[in-house]
């Protein structure tokens, strides 16, 4: 192709190749991550349920918020393990079309966390360690939710863990999107699977406001940095537990036993450190977690 005397276009074909290389290592990228996403929001996923039903047999559901009504897309009760009795919490999205609507997909209302709130507080009382499971895209944000005092219920779910005075192990097993999972992960410790995600937001209402197009949550995806590597590297949670091969939900079974392993690990350290120091711990966990920058100085 002819080119004017004195035009070099060398520099211009590097930049562009260096940028179509950039392109596609995201494209990449863009792929490997909604892997994840998908994988944590795969139908076959075990639930809260199905690890109640591999680690506590003797599981005992407590119903109802004692003010309203009882939220089926939290579940809670008694079980015992390993000598002891716990508490036991969660999100259940429910396993087919009927569940799932009964259920409302994971998503609870505020009753829903009301019950949370009366069952930690039943435990705090007695003594009984707490397990909660975490696997939903978001508190429901109807209208009645609302009515009802979402917002509230939510920040009062964050003050009942903060003030907890018994060991508390939060573990993301799908899905953990917005306030609706942080309002049961403000744990001693707080764990991972391998293929679940946690976010302030899902991709797809993160892509729908920054992008005005649901189609770009891939790109949003990535952009949240919501994988278990990513959030261990924030220091968001404090271990990712890993999945049996292709995923939990090949073995629902092993997945229960991974989980039920690190339970024990991680109350067995909690109970031996005094409740005053273990929420002093929980206190400067959380208050720490976050970067800014402030007169162009980055602190954590």
């Amino acid at each position: 192709m002819p080119t004017l005397p004195g035009v070099h276009l060398k520099d211009e074909i590097a930049k562009v190749s260096q940028r179509l290389r950039e392109l596609g290592h995201n494209r990449h990228l863009d792929k490997a991550v909604w892997g994840r996403v998908e994988l944590a929001r795969h139908p076959e996923r075990p639930y809260t349920q199905d690890y109640i039903h591999q680690m506590f047999p003797g599981f005992i559901e407590l119903r109802g918020d004692r003010c309203f009504a009882d939220d089926p897309a939290i579940v809670g009760g008694l079980a015992a393990y390993m000598g002891r009795t716990i508490m036991v919490i969660g999100h259940q999205k429910g396993r087919d079309l009927a569940a799932r609507t009964r259920r409302n997909f994971g998503m609870a209302r505020p009753e829903g966390y009301r019950k949370a709130q009366r069952l930690m507080n039943l435990a705090d009382k007695f003594g009984i360690p707490v397990l909660t499971f975490i696997d939903t895209p978001g508190a429901y944000p109807g209208v009645a939710a609302e009515e009802r005092g979402q917002a509230g219920a939510i920040s009062g779910s964050l003050l009942c863990m903060a003030r907890l005075d018994v060991p508390t192990v939060a573990v993301i097993i799908g899905e953990g999107g917005s306030g609706g999972a942080l309002a049961l992960a403000l744990a001693d410790r707080v764990l991972m699977l391998e293929n679940s995600i946690y976010s302030v937001i899902s991709p797809e209402s993160c892509a729908a406001i920054l992008w005005k197009d649901a189609d770009e949550a891939h790109l949003a995806a990535q952009t949240l940095r919501l994988t278990s590597s990513d959030l261990l590297e924030l220091q968001a949670v404090d271990a990712v537990l890993p999945e049996p091969r292709g995923g939990a939900h090949r073995d629902h079974a092993a997945a229960a036993r991974i989980v039920k392993e690190a339970l024990e690990d991680n109350l067995r350290e909690l109970e031996a450190i005094h409740p005053q120091l273990r929420k002093q711990e929980r206190f400067q966990k959380f208050r720490q977690m976050g970067v800014w920058k402030e007169n162009g100085l980055t602190l954590f």
